[in-house]
């Protein structure tokens, strides 16, 4: 993995790395990387999220972009952004990360960083393929509310289905699907609550996939609708949103 440093001030020159700080340090190591993944990959192609366990990198993480423009959007447009009830604090690496200076031809590696990647190998191996690749967690589900009672909200189908023939007319709370299964309430609340009015995020334990979110009136959920349709949270799922049925 890749040791990067970063020094304060402004005068680091764009590149493709963002470094983060300020991060709540209670959040799990792959919780954190599956949510900054989440929340930054609207903004250009990511090739890695890093972030350590070690007591000198707690609240830290990188986030490596395919490009350099990626990068300054990202920065400017998620500058203090509440993540995990902290504002983000972020500027450019310092340095490049491993998967950067690979691509370039300027890595150099070393022995410290080899005998850590041999450890994280190891470990690797020893975890069940299918769950290592998955990363699947049902615990978070009914984390921000109770789900809606079914004599209020309905939803057509399974996490794939189509549009309903006969759309709910707009109202306060949205129906989303074609979710990732490894999808968090706190995933969606990063990125729902940038629109004003955001109130809660209702999953359904039941059915993996979909989500119903919440906002104060049927016009700030309608910009949070056409803000985030159609956004991936993994490059496979595009979000599908519509009103829910009351």
């Amino acid at each position: 993995m890749a040791e990067i440093t970063t020094t304060p001030g402004g005068d680091i020159p764009p590149n493709m790395t963002i470094y983060i700080n300020n991060l709540n340090e209670k959040v799990k190591l792959e919780e954190l990387k599956k949510s900054l993944n989440a929340v930054f990959s609207q903004f250009g192609k990511i090739l890695e999220v890093l972030a350590f366990k070690t007591l000198k990198h707690k609240g830290q993480a990188w986030v490596v972009f395919e490009d350099a423009s990626s990068a300054t959007k990202a920065l400017r447009q998620m500058q203090g952004f509440p993540f995990y009830d902290k504002p983000m604090r972020i500027q450019y690496a310092k340095t490049k990360s491993d998967v950067v200076a690979k691509a370039d031809g300027t890595f150099v590696p070393r022995e410290r960083r080899k005998r850590h990647e041999e450890r994280g190998r190891k470990r690797k191996e020893q975890l069940d393929p299918n769950q290592a690749a998955m990363g699947l967690n049902p615990a978070y589900a009914g984390a921000y509310g109770a789900t809606p009672p079914l004599s209020q909200i309905t939803y057509i189908g399974g996490a794939k289905s189509a549009l309903p023939e006969a759309p709910a007319p707009p109202n306060s709370i949205l129906f989303i699907q074609n979710l990732p299964h490894q999808t968090t309430p706190m995933m969606l609340q990063m990125l729902f609550c940038q629109y004003s009015g955001f109130k809660e995020v209702r999953m359904v334990e039941a059915k993996p996939g979909i989500a119903f979110i919440e906002y104060e009136n049927e016009m700030q959920s309608t910009v949070a609708m056409q803000g985030l349709q159609g956004f991936k949270i993994t490059a496979e799922n595009p979000m599908l949103i519509t009103y829910a049925k009351k």
